[in-house]
């Protein structure tokens, strides 16, 4: 074994003490150096900042006594604009006033609803007419239907101060009187079609069937004369409506009838809001102590009851079987008594011997074009004693879109309806107010299933288009143009309900805003409307229930913007301010727009920046106009249920 190797490199030096107590020093001071650094640095900062801080709120101080300052004169200038909302009141009452002078110069024959003893006549001289056919009756339903749609509308369009509570009693009278008279009529003509079924028999089956069809009407009659326990299997005219009967029925001397009416004669009447001041007037009441209401537990027994109440009636079917004895005896019995109710199932049962001899009969209907659903339409039948709608009693419920068809069992025999729910659509997703003409604006509504877009101008409304899963839907409401209510309760009947009730809050989670703010929005809005385009924010979810916030942009042209320059404004009933954010910003800020200054109103505020062609436009819009806009603003309360 060698030598060992030699170990090269020399050995590390030992730091002294003295030298180690030099190092932390000189660590020490360059600490305290760099401490010194930072809190200099940060006073900076923060001095910077307060001074910052102290020039804004200072700023901030000065642009509101500015606004103070100049407070009554806009707040002045803002009520004689806003005096187009009394004007437009007076016009309307004026209209009221000539459409009763026009139908008194037309001399029609036809009677005005709204003058008791025209009406009472005209009931008093139908109830004397007798043996009218089926077809003379529903010949005659549409005058009925027309003069109850005149007194319904009457009650809505009629400001509360113009209509005494003995008006109300007597239109609501009349309406019950038509409804009832008009549903006799209907039974009457029954049974005098069915004193001649013998004769109108069908040569294959020997029994009777008969089908007659109206725009309101269409009436389904089938009279049991051979009795026949294998012809259980009812259908009208090569289609698929009808019914599957037991065998019992098969057996019976029983006639069945289908009463399919597109109207609904079976709920009761309830007050409805009349008049824009009266419509404010109720959103103002209900909201008030709406969080507290959100708050509080509702107990399940009580939202169904709610809903059934809230559950709107697309169509109503009525299904009625009658008792009919045949031969020559038996019409002399007919004759003498009329036809009576068959009760299914009996009262008593004491003659049948099986248990399951009353089976639910299973019923097919055709649901109407006009209506729209966006989910499986509910089948509700009517409970008489109690005075509503209910679920009970109905099972096997089949729904075929695509042909539109429903088949369902019911228990015993009454009238029907297909509901929805009247909320589906509600809350709203996005919106939009784009003008498009002269006194004319496009509102467009965006929920989970639809896109509707609302076409506004003077005092009358029209439906434009109507998207469905990103499709184009037809209606024959498109190109109708109608007053405010009217399109309201049309758009209701198909099962376009975007308007939200008194009891809505139970039922949406609402973005809650303080009611005179929210109204004094809606009447701001409508008076920029002939100028500016108006939008949903995403930061009108976000700010508190004092304030709300809608993107806005000039708009001249009658074609939408392909890049618009939006522009958030917030407004809280007495300040409006153009916001430094825009739908891009991370963050919410309520921090004002550079170079902008506060005003007690929106009109004032967009003063600052609009076009003069812009403020010409606003200054001549209409005044129905304006009221028609500030209308459907406050019925779809857009800034609560988007």
């Amino acid at each position: 074994m060698g030598p060992k190797a030699k170990k090269s490199g020399r050995k590390k030096r030992k730091i002294t003490k003295a030298e180690r107590l030099k190092q932390l020093q000189e660590e020490e001071e360059r600490r305290q150096r760099e401490e010194e650094e930072a809190r200099v640095k940060y006073e900076k900062e923060e001095m910077e900042r307060l001074e910052i801080q102290r020039i804004e709120k200072e700023k901030w101080h000065q642009l509101e006594a500015k606004d103070l300052e100049r407070r009554n004169e806009e707040l002045e200038e803002l009520y004689l604009l806003e005096g187009c909302f009394p004007e437009a009141e007076k016009l309307k009452r004026d209209t009221r006033l000539l459409s009763q002078w026009k139908h008194y110069i037309q001399c029609d024959g036809s009677p005005d609803p709204s003058i008791s003893p025209e009406i009472n006549t005209f009931i008093s001289l139908w109830k004397e007419e007798t043996n009218e056919t089926l077809e003379e009756v529903i010949a005659k339903s549409k005058l009925v239907l027309n003069l109850i749609d005149k007194l319904k509308l009457i009650l809505l369009e009629t400001p509360p101060y113009d209509l005494e509570d003995k008006n109300i009693i007597q239109y609501q009278g009349s309406i019950l009187e038509l409804q009832e008279l008009l549903h006799l009529k209907f039974n009457i003509a029954t049974e005098i079609l069915l004193r001649q079924a013998s004769t109108l028999a069908d040569l294959d089956s020997g029994n009777m069937e008969k089908v007659i069809q109206d725009e309101n009407v269409t009436l389904y009659v089938w009279a049991n004369l051979k009795k026949n326990p294998r012809y259980k299997s009812v259908r009208f005219s090569e289609t698929q409506i009808g019914f599957e009967i037991p065998r019992i029925l098969a057996t019976s001397d029983i006639a069945l009838r289908l009463l399919h009416t597109h109207y609904d004669h079976v709920t009761p009447l309830c007050p409805v809001p009349t008049s824009l001041q009266e419509h404010t007037a109720t959103v103002t009441h209900f909201v008030k102590d709406e969080v507290k209401n959100e708050e509080a537990a509702i107990s399940k027994e009580l939202q169904e009851e709610g809903k059934q109440r809230e559950n709107e009636s697309s169509s109503v079917q009525e299904e009625e079987t009658k008792f009919e004895e045949q031969g020559d005896s038996e019409v002399q019995m007919i004759l003498k008594e009329g036809l009576q109710k068959y009760i299914y199932p009996p009262e008593t049962t004491e003659d049948v011997e099986t248990e399951n001899a009353f089976p639910p009969i299973e019923v097919t209907l055709e649901v109407q074009e006009n209506v729209i659903f966006f989910e499986d339409p509910v089948v509700a039948r009517w409970d008489a004693e109690g005075k509503h709608w209910q679920t009970d009693g109905i099972s096997n419920v089949s729904y075929k879109s695509e042909e539109r068809l429903i088949t369902f069992s019911l228990e015993t025999f009454g009238p029907v309806t297909l509901i929805q729910d009247s909320h589906i659509n509600m809350p709203f997703q996005s919106w939009e107010l784009r003008p498009l003409d002269v006194n004319k604006v496009l509102l467009t509504v965006t929920t989970v299933f639809t896109e509707i877009q609302i076409q506004i101008k003077e005092n009358l409304c029209m439906l434009a288009s109507i998207k469905l899963n990103n499709k184009k839907h037809s209606s024959i409401l498109e190109g109708k143009w109608m007053t405010p209510i009217s399109f309201i309760c049309a758009l209701k009947e198909a099962g376009l309900n975007i308007f939200p009730s008194g009891h809505s809050h139970f039922y949406v989670v609402i973005n809650y805003k303080d009611p005179l703010v929210e109204m004094k929005a809606y009447r701001q809005l409508a008076l920029l409307s002939s100028a500016f385009a108006f939008g949903w924010s995403k930061w009108n979810t976000v700010c508190n229930s004092k304030k709300v916030i809608v993107k806005l942009k000039e708009h001249l042209t009658e074609e939408p913007t392909q890049k618009p320059n939006w522009t958030n404004l917030m407004f809280s009933g007495d300040r409006a301010q153009r916001l430094k954010i825009n739908e891009n910003s991370e963050a919410f800020s309520e921090a004002l727009q550079e170079e902008t200054e506060f005003h007690s109103t929106l009109y004032h505020m967009v003063k600052d920046f609009a076009s003069k062609k812009a403020m010409e436009k606003i200054r001549s819009s209409n005044c129905q106009f304006i009221d028609s806009v500030c209308y459907m603003l406050l019925s779809t309360r857009l800034l609560s249920y988007s």
